[in-house]
């Protein structure tokens, strides 16, 4: 059986990213060949040099509008891009070079509560200000619009009276780190 190769992109602090890095840490299948940001002060690259995986910085306008993103993921064989708090849109031309082979996690139940700007507490925020009783997460595929691609997995949890925005973010987490890694592995298990 072949190995995938799978590149990170993160933005920011990168608990996500680590989570995934430790979970695939041991498998014969799928190896994190690379964690991409956009941002160089972002935490998440200090998270993978600790574990010995390489990293690349780019800035916005060289991914919406260059191809080094593009060489950087040729260079290192990438079959699989996996989105951990990533805040940029991904281009056309690469959507169509990893066609349904690009995964994201965002911290709301899809379609609810998605969109550009709704991420981190933000999202947690309008969840409560909207009144909902239930919140959680959503895996999907990444397609042309932001949270918009076909649902993967969601699991929810419930909203309290006294609920606020950082209480529900902990909530979320604990979804995200029982929950993304095995998707994503069964997502990708499933191309071999």
């Amino acid at each position: 059986m072949c190995q995938i190769n799978i590149a990170i992109f993160a933005s920011g602090s990168g608990t996500n990213a680590e989570n995934l890095i430790k979970f695939f840490s041991g498998s014969k299948h799928i190896k994190i060949a690379v964690v991409m940001s956009n941002k160089n002060d972002a935490y998440v690259l200090e998270r993978a040099r600790k574990f010995g995986i390489p990293t690349y910085t780019f800035t916005s306008s060289e991914l919406s509008s260059t191809s080094l993103v593009d060489q950087m993921l040729d260079s290192y064989k990438i079959e699989a891009i996996v989105l951990a708090g990533f805040l940029l849109k991904i281009p056309e031309r690469i959507l169509q070079i990893l066609p349904d082979r690009i995964l994201n996690i965002h911290p709301a139940l899809l379609p609810k509560f998605g969109g550009k700007g709704m991420y981190g507490m933000n999202v947690h925020k309008a969840v409560i200000e909207a009144g909902e009783i239930e919140s959680g997460i959503t895996i999907h595929l990444v397609d042309g619009k932001y949270d918009n691609g076909v649902t993967l997995f969601q699991a929810k949890c419930e909203i309290g009276k006294n609920e606020t925005p950082e209480s529900l973010a902990e909530k979320i987490h604990k979804l995200e780190y029982s929950n993304f890694p095995k998707v994503v592995n069964e997502y990708l298990m499933n191309l071999l």
